[in-house]
């Protein structure tokens, strides 16, 4: 995989587009659980010292009312974003009232679905809606499943080096068509491809009994409430996580944003009988938006999405159609539980260097037999990737194929390095071993703490959890970021009254609007 990688950055050289290449953007959305000092769910509403979490910039809420959600502004170094992540949490940790955040991706004490709070954005039309998804969400997958918590990593490429790089494909396409297409690309490749991030960035090969109540599961014992797969990576994005039967059905297309927005509005607008047996409305409230296989387009669960940010009231596929592609969304980082905030900078920067490989890697069409291929793998890794002997492509076993990702990789990381920031060379080597020995990985260092300490993996993060509050509780905020994260709070509250005094329509007209443009 990531054939001819090296002509391209012998190209980059060439036309002189090292230095407009590195000027990365990135940014972080890290979900966390609130749990109270027992380390159970927190059933408190989300804190109005935090703010708004339908308007506040930074500080918002997920699924669950108690799954709270750091958005970081765009940085342009991995530096730069870890400490804007840290400094989130240092607010919020410090404004909670008896109350820390859960270091793991798979939850906590759930004690039953009734104790999961679904997120509540107020009275507006559009915070009723938010509402209203986050029901049928509720009655599609389960509370459970929508308690999970992970990463979302951000990239996009400055428009300098977007232009540098036409001209040097000899591309006629608008800029925001040939943006479009190269996004593709690396999609489709970070799909062939993100077996090693399964292997690499996973740290969920074991979840608390409470999370698998009433579910049937193939998971072993683990001491004391406790379930794992000896040599399981990522849990979270396995069949008993964050997968949906139903979504399987979905056939995305990744090829170009025109057949990816049309596959997408195909599932929004399509009937599914189990979701209509649900319906709609129960004494006047929403129990879904409606009953299609999805029912906006960001239900679906992929790993990896093309985003563009959109106008107040605008689809997501509208705004991909008309402007084109913006960055790109990863959404399958586990919490790292050693890890001060879930990801440290070295992360990043492995993260920038894979996705750029993507980029500039030859690709073809994925089609829709390759995609089922790859998730069979996929699968395989999440359940089972610390086995040396897995084969995850070309017949090579998981060893091999990293060493070949990590060397095809080398030089992007030298020219990285040359022209930007150092540290992506760094970032690289740091993942070499983890290809030889398994227990170095983060779900491999989870088991043998587990098992060293003989601890439950409720045990284990709870003095995770509690190691990371105690220092974001210790290491102070400077005065002007507490008092500017202040005044984010108090104008999130006055943007959430203004909008619910600007409402004049009725939800149902809202809706129809919606769906209707």
């Amino acid at each position: 995989m990531l054939a001819n990688l090296t002509q391209s950055i012998e190209q980059i050289e060439k036309i002189g587009a090292g230095s407009s290449l590195s000027q990365i953007s990135c940014g972080i959305e890290k979900e966390s659980l609130r749990i109270l000092q027992d380390g159970s769910l927190s059933q408190a509403a989300h804190p109005k010292c935090l703010g708004s979490p339908l308007t506040h910039p930074y500080i918002t809420t997920d699924y669950s009312e108690s799954l709270i959600e750091l958005i970081t502004p765009v940085c342009t170094s991995a530096t730069g974003v870890i400490e804007s992540l840290h400094s989130l949490h240092q607010f919020v940790i410090q404004n909670l009232q008896n109350e820390s955040l859960w270091a793991a991706s798979m939850p906590c004490i759930l004690n039953g679905e009734d104790n999961i709070p679904v997120a509540n954005y107020g009275n507006s039309n559009i915070g009723k809606m938010k509402r209203a998804y986050r029901n049928g969400l509720s009655h599609r997958y389960g509370k459970t499943m929508q308690s999970i918590a992970g990463i979302h990593f951000n990239l996009s490429l400055s428009d300098d080096f977007w232009k540098l790089w036409k001209d040097a494909q000899h591309s006629d396409l608008p800029l925001k068509d040939f943006k479009s297409q190269s996004y593709f690309r690396l999609i489709r490749n970070f799909y062939r491809t993100y077996w090693a991030i399964l292997y690499l960035f996973g740290a969920s090969p074991a979840v608390c009994g409470s999370f698998l109540s009433g579910r049937n599961h193939h998971l072993i014992p683990f001491g004391s409430g406790t379930y794992y797969l000896p040599n399981a990576t990522c849990l979270r994005m396995s069949k008993i996580g964050y997968q949906s039967e139903a979504q399987s059905q979905i056939n995305i297309s990744f090829n170009g944003v025109v057949e990816y927005c049309e596959s997408l509005i195909e599932a929004t607008s399509s009937p599914y009988p189990p979701y209509e047996a649900i319906g709609i409305k129960r004494d006047n409230e929403y129990l879904q938006l409606n009953s299609n296989l999805l029912q906006i387009e960001n239900e679906y669960y992929a790993p990896i999405r093309p985003k563009r940010i959109a106008r107040p009231g605008e689809k997501p596929t509208h705004a991909l159609r008309e402007h084109g592609v913006e960055y790109i969304e990863i959404r399958s980082i586990d919490l790292n539980p050693f890890v001060l905030g879930g990801i440290d900078s070295t992360g990043v920067l492995f993260l920038e260097l894979l996705l750029l490989g993507c980029l500039f890697s030859d690709d073809t069409p994925l089609s829709r037999n390759e995609f089922l291929d790859l998730t069979v793998t996929h699968d395989k890794v999440m359940t089972g990737g610390r086995d040396l002997d897995l084969i995850v492509e070309d017949n090579l076993t998981i060893t091999t194929a990293g060493h070949n990702l990590l060397d095809r990789l080398e030089p992007l990381s030298e020219l990285l390095d040359h022209y930007g920031k150092p540290g992506y060379t760094t970032a690289l080597n740091d993942q070499r071993a983890k290809f030889d020995t398994p227990k170095l990985t983060p779900s491999g260092q989870i088991l043998e703490t587990m098992t060293d300490n003989n601890l439950s993996f409720f045990c284990f993060a709870m003095e995770e959890s509690i190691g990371q509050h105690q220092l974001f509780s210790n290491n102070k905020l400077s005065r002007e970021l507490s008092t500017q994260f202040t005044v984010d709070a108090a104008n999130s509250i006055r943007a959430q009254e203004a909008l619910e005094a600007e409402d004049n329509e009725s939800f149902d007209t809202f809706l129809e609007r919606y769906f209707s443009s």
